[in-house]
């Protein structure tokens, strides 16, 4: 996407062209999958107090490997990522990552279209999301979750997604949600009792912005969507589809996505008044 006299005029002048040629080429794409488990493994290096060449002389590799390890150009094997837990203290916490990460598309936890998401979601430092119908996914108890999903695995694969709610550092995590939600019946009512309890308290989270849509019009507002942010600013997007939907780094889409994201953030009810509202729907209905 993304030029003396004599002999020694040609050598000046085409230094300045081949640097040119060498601007021109375009830059080696490293796949989300390893983008993300690299940004994992740095992180807990750095919790644990680690420099790349303590953890290469702990695992018994070069510190360059470290290094291709957390930029993302390189795929480790599972053993490796066995010895970086081992060596970080952080218990299967890579094993786990190098399979949820890097296997989450083979295994099919999640429709292809989405793929790529859930990869960027796990390390965000800011999450955003707007839900048109149901409870935003990292914000489902696991009995609302039951209801929707159909596979146990699915089920399991939410529930860890949610765990970057409690990861430290703590994205910081905006999620609007339509009015709707709040009274359409998912389950039980007992279930629907503590979906909306578990969303009153989230609502007190320091990190989450927890935000109530009245039922307007908003201009390109036509789906659910989410935005994750990592803390160099790059930005993928999903957008819910009939068919599943479909996850964008299109800087046209991500500038779209997040222009309504503001009009839609404008248009809700602030913080406390949506706790209110969701105090009130729990009251009025699932009560």
């Amino acid at each position: 996407m993304s030029q003396l006299q004599g002999a020694n005029n040609s050598v000046t002048s085409t230094a300045p062209l081949l640097t040119s040629r060498k601007t021109d080429m375009p830059a080696q794409k490293n796949a989300p999958e390893l983008l993300a488990f690299g940004d994992e493994v740095k992180r807990l290096r750095l919790s644990a107090g680690l420099t790349q060449r303590e953890v290469a002389a702990l695992t018994n590799v070069a510190r360059t490997y470290i290094t291709q390890v957390e930029l993302g150009n390189t795929r480790c094997r599972r053993d490796f990522a066995q010895r970086l837990d081992h060596a970080l203290h952080s218990g299967t916490t890579v094993v786990e990552a190098w399979d949820d990460l890097l296997q989450a598309i083979k295994a099919a936890r999640y429709p292809s279209v989405f793929g790529n998401y859930p990869h960027a979601e796990a390390t965000a430092s800011a999450l955003r999301s707007f839900e048109q119908r149901i409870v935003y996914g990292l914000f489902q108890t696991e009995a609302y979750a039951r209801v929707l999903l159909k596979k146990e695995e699915d089920v399991l694969a939410r529930m860890r997604r949610q765990n970057v709610r409690s990861r430290t550092p703590a994205p910081s995590i905006y999620s609007v949600m339509d009015e709707s939600v709040l009274y359409r019946q998912v389950g039980s009512v007992e279930i629907m009792r503590e979906q909306l309890e578990f969303l009153y308290e989230l609502s007190q989270a320091e990190n989450i912005c927890l935000q109530i849509l009245p039922p307007i019009y908003i201009r390109n507002l036509w789906a659910s969507f989410a935005i994750a942010t990592q803390a160099d600013q790059k930005q993928v997007v999903y957008t819910s589809k009939a068919y599943g939907g479909e996850t964008s780094r299109d800087p046209e889409d991500l500038a779209i996505v997040c222009e309504t994201f503001s009009r839609v953030q404008a248009q809700s009810l602030n913080v406390p008044d949506s706790r209110t509202k969701i105090r009130e729907a729990l009251e009025e209905k699932w009560t």
